[in-house]
């Protein structure tokens, strides 16, 4: 399978290489040049397989002719080997035709685990096989940070910098990424906000002229194409569980980034029949403006409950234009020019697609803050922020009552104390076994100004020889 740049300016690459290139040369997000498409008969078949053997399905067609059946097959394995639960992505229902998916069991406790922890194993294979060494440098609002360091911790060929926002991620989460003392892991403090973070991975990845010859960036957050690939299998999983194909799934998905989302609308593509996407968004609704107004504009960023949703730039949308524009390059580099300014606006057919598509909502934190306390009073189950968001799009969007609607639990409520004691807990939601020390372990981090040459200088210092 061939992969090609949303820009349509960049060489057209194989798997191998896309996974190591992150960012296409002209600035576009590599996607399949075409997409693996399954039979009713053929879902209806995967009935009752476990996660991994599901993962290994869904996933094959994307890597043929890069990693053997039997590599794949290993790797997966490896992978979701350290998440808590057997189930892998347990479901729990909260009301009528109403479910939980749990994306939380893995490792660092948020959805991030389930592409990042098949990453990590992924990039330290290909790396051996190439005696090769790499930079992975990121972007966290929160969760991609502490599930990238995770899966990378314990690779040779891997030394990973995060950038977070100073003093704007949870405790929790931070600590999660700044507890991990492995020599080839650096957490940066950036003084500025996760957009900022942002744009500073991207400018690095245009220009690596700051890194020696033999040394390359990678990318580890959603614009690589393999942590859309690993999230299309959860989609599968709940909706098999719940009687697809033979019946029609809807999923409410918490996003900023559109990336969990786009991985709903492939499998949706790829033969799932989703009912409806819901697009959940906290105040800052880049995404919702868009869609319900045609106003994809730059906006102040809030700082808000949910810390992860805290983008305006949702990075992922790219992918997604590419498909409403027909995947027409030129297009798409007209459009982003265009938001590069500030504003951009789809045209009448684009956006007409997108509703059709999707559905989407708005929640700010005192609405959250409810849906937290009346679903624990309802059900005493507690939810985190970013699910209860996209709880609350579910039922405020929700088209049919007879259509099973999956909410996707983006995170483990105990990374996010603050929330759940404003909605009205008496006590923190208790962290699992494995992190119940988290608050007595040895942080390390670097707080750094908001400038790129500091940024770039310093990892250029702490490479591992």
């Amino acid at each position: 399978m061939k992969y090609i740049s949303t820009r349509g300016q960049a060489p057209a690459l194989d798997f191998e290489d896309v996974v190591l290139t992150g960012l296409a040369p002209d600035g576009g997000l590599y996607v399949p040049e075409t997409l693996p498409e399954f039979s009713q008969e053929e879902i209806a078949s995967w009935a009752g397989l476990s996660y991994e053997e599901l993962a290994f399905k869904i996933m094959a067609p994307f890597v043929s002719g890069a990693v053997s059946d039997a590599e794949l097959k290993q790797i997966i394995s490896e992978a979701y080997s350290s998440f808590r639960h057997d189930a892998i992505a347990p479901l729990v229902q909260t009301a009528h035709n109403e479910w939980i998916l749990e994306l939380f069991q893995g490792p660092t406790l948020a959805f991030k685990d389930f592409a990042l922890q098949f990453l990590g194993h992924l990039l330290d294979h290909l790396l051996k096989k190439r005696q090769q060494k790499v930079v992975v440098m990121g972007a966290t609002s929160g969760d991609t940070g502490s599930a990238a360091i995770e899966g990378c911790r314990r690779c040779d060929n891997i030394d990973i910098y995060i950038l977070h926002p100073y003093k704007r991620v949870s405790d929790v989460q931070r600590r999660q990424m700044t507890t991990v003392l492995e020599d080839n892991v650096h957490n940066i403090a950036l003084e500025g906000n996760f957009d900022d973070c942002q744009n500073m991975v991207k400018a690095s990845f245009g220009d690596q002229s700051f890194l020696p010859e033999d040394r390359q960036l990678v990318a580890v957050n959603s614009i690589n194409w393999a942590r859309i690939m690993a999230q299309i299998v959860y989609y599968f999983y709940a909706g098999l569980a719940l009687g697809a194909p033979a019946r029609p799934i809807s999923f409410s998905v918490p996003t900023g980034n559109f990336g969990d989302i786009f991985a709903g609308y492939l499998a949706k593509r790829m033969g799932l029949p989703i009912d409806q996407l819901v697009i959940a968004t906290n105040s800052n609704d880049i995404l919702h403006r868009c869609l319900s107004g045609n106003d994809h504009s730059k906006q102040p960023l809030q700082h808000t409950l949910s810390p992860s949703m805290d983008i305006m730039v949702s990075s992922n949308f790219e992918r997604m234009l590419f498909d409403l524009y027909d995947r027409d390059g030129d297009k798409i580099r007209g459009l982003m020019e265009d938001f590069k300014s500030g504003a951009m606006h789809l045209d009448e057919s684009a956006l007409s697609k997108a509703r059709e598509l999707f559905s989407s909502y708005k929640v700010d934190d005192d609405v959250m803050l409810e849906v937290i306390r009346d679903v624990f009073e309802r059900t005493e189950y507690l939810l985190d922020p970013h699910t209860a968001i996209g709880l609350k799009a579910a039922r405020e969007t929700r088209r049919r009552q007879d259509i099973p609607m999956v909410c996707l639990a983006t995170a483990h409520p105990a990374k996010f104390p603050e929330a759940v004691r404003k909605a009205g807990q008496d006590t923190d939601p208790a962290l699992p076994h494995h992190m119940a020390d988290l608050f007595q372990r040895e942080e390390r981090y670097e707080v750094l100004a908001n400038d790129i040459g500091t940024v770039q200088s310093y990892i250029a210092k702490n490479l591992k020889a």
